[in-house]
């Protein structure tokens, strides 16, 4: 089994969230997403993410606007549209849903006191 590909099939399956993320705390630049996303250490390439925001802006979730540049061509900003923050909403809660069953599942198992789970049989009873 190729480990490299199991954790690329782990990183993509939440980058689509990771994105949406950036976007929701205001209006953002393609490259900026990039460079957020590796500060994080999930690197996207460009080539990568624009297709991604396309298909987002498709399904109605981002709108964009054009800002001009001194440095060059207009710059298309994108944001959030109502739609797409319930579908946010959403992710986030199923991200929280899972990120708590994956703890849940990956640590050790708690020991508990065998008394506590035992019934007592030294208690009498009192019916």
């Amino acid at each position: 089994m190729d480990i490299q590909n199991t954790q690329s099939q782990m990183r993509k399956g939440v980058l689509e969230f990771c994105i949406l993320s950036i976007i929701r705390q205001g209006e953002v630049y393609p490259s900026d997403i990039v460079e957020q996303m590796k500060s994080a250490n999930l690197h996207i390439l460009e080539g990568t993410l624009y297709p991604l925001l396309t298909r987002l802006k498709n399904a109605g979730l981002l709108n964009y606007r054009w800002v001009e540049s001194n440095s060059g061509p207009p710059r298309k900003y994108f944001m959030l549209t109502e739609k797409g923050l319930e579908f946010y909403s959403v992710l986030e809660n199923t991200w929280q849903e899972l990120a708590d069953a994956v703890h849940a599942l990956t640590q050790p198992p708690q020991h508990s006191n065998p008394e506590e789970t035992q019934p007592n049989s030294n208690q009498q009873n009192t019916n």
